[in-house]
Order: C-alpha cells, then sequence, then structure tokens
C-alpha cells in the first residue's frame, strides 16, 4: 500500500497544480480580453466592460484556488505520509465522487487506498515513530 499512497498523492498533487494552471490561464484570458476592450473599444462602453471581465477572471482563479489548493496540501502530506492528509484525502475523495468521471475516479481510487487495514498501520506507523524520534 506504501506505492498506492505515494501514487495517490501525486495524482492529488498533479490534479491540484492542473486546476491552478487553469485558474492562471483563465485569468490572462480575461485580462488579455480587458486590454483588448480597453486598447479597441469606445469611451462609455469600454469603461463599463473591462472591470466586469477583470472582475470574472478574478473569480474563476478565486474558485480555482479555493477547489485545487486542498488537493494539492493534501498530496505533499500524502507523499510526507503526515496522518493528517490522510484524513484531508478522505474528506475529498469523498467530494470527488461527484465530479464525473475524472474526480470520480480518483475518489474511488483514494477511498479504496486510505481506508484499507494497510494503510491505516502504515499511516499509524510512521505516526509512532515519527513521535518517538522527537522524544
Amino acid at each position: 500500500m506504501d506505492t498506492h499512497v505515494k501514487i495517490l498523492g501525486i495524482l492529488h498533487i498533479v490534479f491540484g497544480a492542473l486546476g491552478l494552471l487553469a485558474g492562471l490561464f483563465v485569468m490572462a484570458l480575461f485580462g488579455g480580453i480587458a486590454g483588448l476592450v480597453g486598447a479597441f473599444g469606445n469611451g462609455g462602453e469600454s469603461i463599463i466592460a473591462i472591470p466586469i471581465l477583470g472582475g470574472i477572471g478574478a473569480l474563476v482563479l478565486i474558485a480555482c484556488l479555493v477547489l485545487s489548493l486542498p488537493g494539492l496540501i493534501a498530496g505533499i502530506g500524502l507523499v510526507k505520509y503526515r496522518p493528517w492528509a490522510r484524513v484531508l484525502t478522505i474528506i475529498l475523495s469523498v467530494l470527488n465522487l461527484f465530479n464525473f468521471p475524472f474526480g470520480t475516479a480518483l475518489g474511488v481510487y483514494g477511498l479504496w487506498v486510505l481506508l484499507s487495514n494497510d494503510t491505516q498501520r502504515l499511516f499509524n506507523g510512521r505516526s509512532a515513530a515519527a513521535t518517538a524520534a522527537y522524544r
């Protein structure tokens, strides 16, 4: 199960990074469109359109950050075998079940990996070893 936990962590990192890149792309796209409207638009209408386009891009970026950062953080924690990352990833896996088709596959895989007895022992053993090392 050690390999499955690492794979799951890497998948969460990849999906989180792709979500962040998508948000940045949309923000750049809407910023570019706002720039074009400002450069080639006529006065009154472009003054209204520029902040609206910038606001839409910013909202999409914020939404992507809110949706992608927990998965990215959970993936980094899983790769480092942090016990909190297991709990966070279980929650994210349940939520991913509604994100058809890739999120559903990731959610099912995550629940299968993280709810197995071997994985529980893996995280408990590493947590106990880390606690003993700090004493």
